[in-house]
């Protein structure tokens, strides 16, 4: 079977997953349909808003589904028509038995982690967050539990000790397509030998990668400085660590919610856990092991991102005695 003979179809939502799906497009795949999520109001306006992966298809001409319920009997018999071998699955629901089942060849999923190792909804944020070394994307058959299917390839790259999330995702996305791609040409030429994950388990320790919530990003003071180093970098740029802030000024008492985007270890000590000043021309926070953090770049509630030192300076620090804490 040659790449145009070959029915594909994929199922994708987020821009992680355009340029794995840009990637087939341009080697010459023969991609039947693609499936992703619903459109949803977004923003103050409720504006309705296509995800990444539609406004590719239809800049494409690509046959475009978007169910509400994967299991309906009108979605599962539309993919029954389109007749296809193999089904590719990044950044998507997790699928129905009777949906990744149904291809001759298959279904696989392009994960952001090296699996068995964080398995879920948020494998780069919470790799970072984590203080992880490495980390790198895995091909994977689908089977009934999530993210446990037998490996097809892997893929690892060094994660920098101030890289964030944001830019882990961008390499990642990278070599993902080039990784996805390298998947379906093995598929197609039979050179397969998939490897269960419990054969991979004392290499790589199964944890979980649960999704992020809110109350995930606030930072607590009383952790290292390095542990809210990774904390911040591993929300960076989204959606972002952050804190309450309780002040005192020439206008009075201040209680507000700031955003720390990026910070940068330092060799200033003495500072209180929470406890923002300027150590020359830059603004400091101490942490929990007397190691302060210098804060680079912050975004207080309602306004633009700013460097540190300027947000602190419009605190207007140590008027009445008061110094600004994070709580």
């Amino acid at each position: 079977m040659n790449k145009s003979d070959l029915k594909i179809v994929f199922f994708g939502t987020p821009e992680f997953a355009v340029e794995s799906l840009d990637a087939l497009v341009q080697q010459g795949y023969n991609i039947s349909a693609v499936v992703t999520m619903p459109d949803k109001a977004a923003g103050r306006g409720q504006k309705i808003s296509h995800s990444a992966v539609k406004k590719y298809a239809l800049e494409h001409n690509l046959t475009l589904l978007q169910p509400e319920n994967l299991k309906s009997d009108d979605f599962i018999n539309s993919l029954k028509k389109i007749a296809a071998d193999l089904f590719i699955v990044i950044a998507f629901r997790m699928l129905p038995q009777a949906v990744w089942a149904m291809p001759p060849l298959g279904t696989f999923n392009l994960h952001a982690s090296l699996l068995p190792k964080y398995r879920g909804a948020a494998p780069i944020n919470r790799a970072v967050m984590n203080g992880e070394t490495e980390t790198g994307v895995t091909t994977f058959f689908l089977k009934h539990e999530i993210d446990t299917g037998d490996v097809i390839s892997r893929q690892k790259i060094d994660i920098g000790p101030d890289e964030d999330a944001g830019s882990v995702h961008d390499r990642l996305m990278s070599i993902g397509a080039n990784l996805t791609v390298d998947t379906v040409e093995r598929i197609i030429a039979g050179n397969l030998s998939p490897i269960p994950q419990c054969q991979l388990a004392t290499e790589e320790i199964p944890t979980p990668a649960p999704k992020i919530f809110k109350e995930d990003c606030k930072i607590d003071w009383s952790w290292s400085a390095n542990a809210i180093h990774n904390h911040v970098r591993g929300l960076a740029p989204y959606p972002a660590a952050w804190s309450n802030l309780s002040a005192t000024g020439r206008d009075g008492d201040i209680t507000t919610t700031v955003k720390i985007l990026r910070t940068a270890h330092c060799d200033i000590s003495g500072l209180m856990p929470g406890q923002l000043a300027f150590v020359g021309k830059k603004a400091a926070v101490g942490t929990a092991d007397k190691k302060a953090l210098i804060l680079e770049s912050v975004q207080p509630a309602g306004k633009k991102p700013m460097p540190g030192a300027d947000f602190l300076r419009g605190l207007r620090p140590g008027e009445n005695g008061n110094n600004p804490y994070f709580v």
